[in-house]
C-alpha cells in the first residue's frame, strides 16, 4: 500500500509517529528517507514517545545506532542512521543486521544505503519538503494495513491531509 500525507508542523510529523509507534511490535522495521533536515528524526522522537519511552531521543549520525529502553530497562528501539556507512557491506561488517533479531523495533534513517539488507516487510518513510509543510509517502505491506488505518484515522482528527498516491 503506498499513501501520501501532508505534515504542517514538527509536532505533526512527531505526532504521526507516536501514532506508528504505540502500534508496533517487538520485530517491526521502520525506514526513513529523504534530505537532511526534512523531520526523520522528529518522526523517530514520536516513535519513541509512542513506544512508551521517555529517553531524550537524537541523531545517531556519529554512533550508527542508539539504543533506547523501556521504563523497566529493556531495549526497545534500535535507532540507525546509516548516512556514513558506504554500502549494506558496511552494515554487515559492523554486524548491524544482528539488531533484526533481537527483541525491539528498528528505526532506520538513510536506509537506501543498506537497501538490500533490510527486511521485506517494513514500514517505508520518504519525507520531502522545505518549511513547515513536509510531504510524507509511506509504503506498507498489507499485514500492516488494520494498524496504518488507525493511524490514518487519528492523524485525520489532528488535521493532516492525505493526498491520492496515484497507485
Amino acid at each position: 500500500m503506498n499513501w501520501i500525507l501532508i505534515s504542517t508542523s514538527v509536532e505533526m510529523t512527531e505526532k504521526l509517529g507516536e501514532e506508528i509507534g504505540s502500534r508496533l511490535v517487538s520485530g517491526d522495521c521502520i525506514t526513513l528517507d529523504g534530505d537532511l533536515g526534512a523531520g526523520k528524526t522528529a518522526f523517530t522522537r514520536g516513535l519513541a514517545r509512542g513506544m512508551g519511552i521517555r529517553s531524550r531521543v537524537t541523531s545517531p549520525t556519529f554512533t550508527i545506532v542508539n539504543e533506547y529502553n523501556d521504563a523497566q530497562g529493556v531495549p526497545r528501539l534500535f535507532h540507525f542512521d546509516t548516512y556514513r556507512l558506504r554500502s549494506s557491506e558496511d552494515f554487515y561488517d559492523a554486524g548491524l543486521d544482528e539488531y533484526f533479531d533481537r527483541e525491539g523495533v528498528c528505526a532506520i534513517e538513510w536506509s537506501q544505503v543498506i537497501e538490500d539488507a533490510l527486511p521485506e516487510e517494513r514500514i517505508a518513510l520518504l519525507i520531502s519538503g522545505t518549511g513547515e509543510e513536509r510531504k510524507i509517502q509511506i509504503v506498507f505491506p498489507e499485514k500492516y494495513a488494520p494498524l496504518m488505518e488507525q493511524v490514518r484515522e487519528n492523524m485525520r482528527k489532528e488535521g493532516m491531509r492525505f493526498e491520492d498516491s496515484g497507485m
